[in-house]
């Protein structure tokens, strides 16, 4: 019998592919490592941790999966990126480095280690909304993780707001169809909301 859940894989390239792990299993998918080509096609939803979004267009390049994954989210594979992976599912960047490239998907500009430097990560209280009929909202607040954290300067008609930071009201996380982005890490909390909106945006799309 075929385990329950769909198969999401972490981009294991860099950044917090453990926590991703286990955060994912807690809210019911099946999660496996992956960071080669050939094992993208076996994906229901793909979450891109966090780290540092130079490195990560650069090992992506190195093993081969920047085209892959571009021509995969374009087609409409769920994918969810925190932090680095914020920036990676973004269409345009406001501060790229010269030639630097992205996944891209939604429709958003996003500014690079926005918040500040390493020495700037803080933790604060965000307000999670527009999660719409999955059951997932809630009054009760997000802690939210910054660390070097982007955050998205616009955003197309087709993208919703699920949060912003109440120190300066900047958007920090976001939807647009099967693709969601935070500049936080909530896999790094006990806080499995982001999770669960996630895998069951990736069970819709099965």
């Amino acid at each position: 019998m075929k385990p329950a859940g769909p198969v999401i894989g972490v981009l294991a390239l860099q950044g917090d592919v453990p926590e991703h792990l286990r955060a994912l299993e807690s809210a019911g998918a099946r999660p496996v490592p992956v960071r080669r080509p050939e094992e993208l096609d076996r994906l229901d939803g793909l979450v891109i941790p966090g780290g540092e979004s130079t490195t990560l267009w650069r090992l992506s390049v190195a093993f081969d999966v920047l085209e892959p994954l571009r021509k995969l989210i374009d087609e409409g594979l769920p994918a969810f990126g925190s932090c680095a992976g914020m920036i990676m599912l973004a269409d345009r960047l406001a501060d790229g480095v010269e030639g630097q490239l992205t996944y891209g998907g939604i429709d958003m500009t996003v500014r690079r280690n926005a918040f500040g430097r390493q020495v700037d990560s803080f933790e604060r209280d965000i307000t999670l909304v527009g999660f719409g009929g999955t059951g997932h909202d809630t009054e009760d607040p997000f802690r939210a993780v910054f660390i070097r954290a982007p955050w998205v300067e616009q955003t197309g008609p087709g993208v919703s707001i699920l949060g912003t930071e109440q120190g300066t009201g900047r958007i920090v996380a976001v939807r647009q169809g099967q693709l969601l982005a935070t500049a936080f890490h909530p896999e790094l909390t006990p806080d499995r909301r982001i999770h669960e909106l996630f895998v069951d945006i990736v069970k819709d799309n099965t």
